[in-house]
């Protein structure tokens, strides 16, 4: 992304038009060549600042990525947002898993992997269930909301399938994301598409949370 980097012109030889005979088609009448499908692209989910995603999580599968409040969350893969919390209803006294995340964002991606965030400070203006998102589109912003108030500012990321609304001990994080994030952050293409279907069929019938109830 230099702007001192300079643009080589290429030449690229045109070979010489062959006469169409009766056994061979004309150009215009030989069907299009089928273009290929777009791969699906995934970046890391903290932009404008520095991030450390923790490389474990206590009692199931999330990451803890540290960042000074403020940071952007964005959208790791274009997809469509899914669930939003805008209040933070957390208490420590009770500390219910549900309120834990404080304010929120998931989004389901165009891969069928669901995309959570948590422990935010704001919620973008124009996010909220249904809205079409693009790669690294800003969400909202890392901050210490729910359980975080007693930590140092997070993005808590979690990665699932997509489930009926309200299923929070799913949505908090079903697969490892560690994997994945770090080679989001080294700008590789890792997909968590084969780990959430592996997951899902071996997590089985869905009767409630499971941990940190």
């Amino acid at each position: 992304m230099s702007s001192g980097t300079r643009t080589k012109t290429v030449v690229v030889p045109v070979e010489p038009t062959v006469a169409a005979t009766p056994e061979q088609p004309t150009p215009s009448t030989a069907p299009p060549a089928p273009r290929p499908k777009a791969a699906t692209q995934y970046v890391f989910p903290v932009g404008g600042c520095r991030a450390d995603a923790s490389q474990s999580h206590h009692d199931y599968p999330a990451s803890d990525i540290f960042a000074d409040k403020g940071c952007l969350f964005v959208s790791p893969v274009d997809g469509r947002v899914d669930e939003v919390t805008l209040v933070d209803s957390w208490d420590k006294k009770t500390n219910v898993g549900r309120d834990r995340g404080g304010l929120s964002v998931s989004v389901v991606g165009v891969d069928g992997v669901r995309y959570y965030g948590s422990h935010l400070s704001a919620v973008g203006v124009n996010i909220r269930p249904g809205v079409m998102v693009r790669a690294g589109q800003s969400l909202g912003l890392v901050g210490k909301t729910g359980s975080a108030q007693q930590t140092p500012s997070h993005l808590h990321f979690g990665i699932s399938w997509p489930t009926p609304a309200g299923h929070w001990w799913v949505r908090r994080g079903a697969v490892a994301p560690q994997a994945f994030l770090n080679a989001w952050h080294d700008g590789r293409q890792l997909s968590p598409v084969a780990a959430v279907a592996k997951a899902k069929r071996a997590y089985g019938a869905d009767n409630g949370c499971r941990a940190y109830c």
